[in-house]
């Protein structure tokens, strides 16, 4: 009996040992990249370069009506059956933590309905725009027409390739499936983050790969040898729209901070173009 016990516990070990040492791998490959920076970069980008609001402040309008009627809904017909079972975890602060769970849930709810249904060309906008204002004129022409003139969102013209889908069931089965571990304090919390996360990371640069007109295979080699960076990307990204109220905002400085990204892989600046790149390049070529 012992002997199996030992077993057991060996094999627990090693399989810890793994998935420590992938974690550790995935986490330097996030460091060395610098992509955990560009959502920050994209707020002070999109701040400094006025143009860009233009995107934004077209939307402004339904982004709000959508916003209070949610948040008005989920207090209504959430926040009670949610304080009920708070309860039990947080006693006394349950008001205030239900409180803050629900305008979370609110900002998830806003985000996940607000980019598929009414700013979803906002943020291709956003993103070809700020491209373009980083002179990446070239890559942007193979998804859109474009026009002349130095404002990089009016110099944007009709639009040849779309990549995103109006809809998509799975990021919101994923959502609902992974929500209630924020039940369990903190550490639920942090498993969600990093749920939704490496989900969003995988997403980011969707119109970048169509623009590099790469194939179902080369975007899943390119993301599958850079998990690391596009989930310390998607990471930060989700914490970023996740804050109640400005979630919409982070939206955009988020497809800023992924265009940045982008630009600095064209530019090779970053350490994410060593290795595969220029055999992903060379592929891409081929096929077309």
């Amino acid at each position: 009996m012992s002997g199996v016990v030992d077993s057991v516990q060996a094999k627990a070990q090693e399989v810890a040992k793994e998935d420590y040492d992938r974690a550790k791998a995935l986490i330097n490959d996030a460091a060395k990249s610098g992509s955990y920076l560009y959502p920050i970069k994209g707020i002070f980008y999109f701040l400094s370069h006025r143009s860009l609001w233009k995107p934004l402040l077209q939307k402004l309008a339904p982004i709000v009506t959508l916003s209070v009627g949610v948040v008005t809904g989920m207090f209504f017909f959430t926040y009670v059956p949610q304080l009920a079972l708070m309860t039990f975890v947080n006693g006394p602060l349950a008001v205030l933590t239900t409180a803050v769970l629900v305008l979370n849930e609110s900002s998830a709810v806003i985000s996940f309905l607000s980019r598929n249904f009414v700013m979803q060309d906002a943020l291709l906008d956003t993103f070809d725009g700020t491209l373009v204002s980083r002179d990446a004129t070239n890559l942007v022409s193979e998804g859109r027409e474009l026009k002349s003139g130095r404002d990089p969102i009016q110099r944007l013209g009709k639009i040849l390739k779309n990549p995103f889908q109006r809809f998509s069931p799975k990021a919101l089965i994923r959502y609902v499936m992974y929500l209630p571990l924020n039940f369990i304090p903190v550490v639920g919390t942090v498993a969600f983050i990093i749920l939704q996360g490496r989900s969003r990371g995988s997403t980011v640069h969707d119109r970048y790969f169509q623009l590099k007109r790469w194939s179902a295979s080369q975007k899943a080699q390119w993301l599958s040898e850079h998990v690391g960076p596009y989930s310390a990307f998607g990471i930060l990204a989700t914490l970023l729209e996740m804050v109640p109220v400005a979630s919409v905002f982070f939206s955009f400085t988020n497809a800023v901070g992924a265009a940045l990204w982008a630009a600095d892989i064209e530019n090779k600046e970053t350490e994410t173009t060593d290795g595969t790149a220029p055999g992903l390049r060379e592929a891409a070529k081929k096929a077309e």
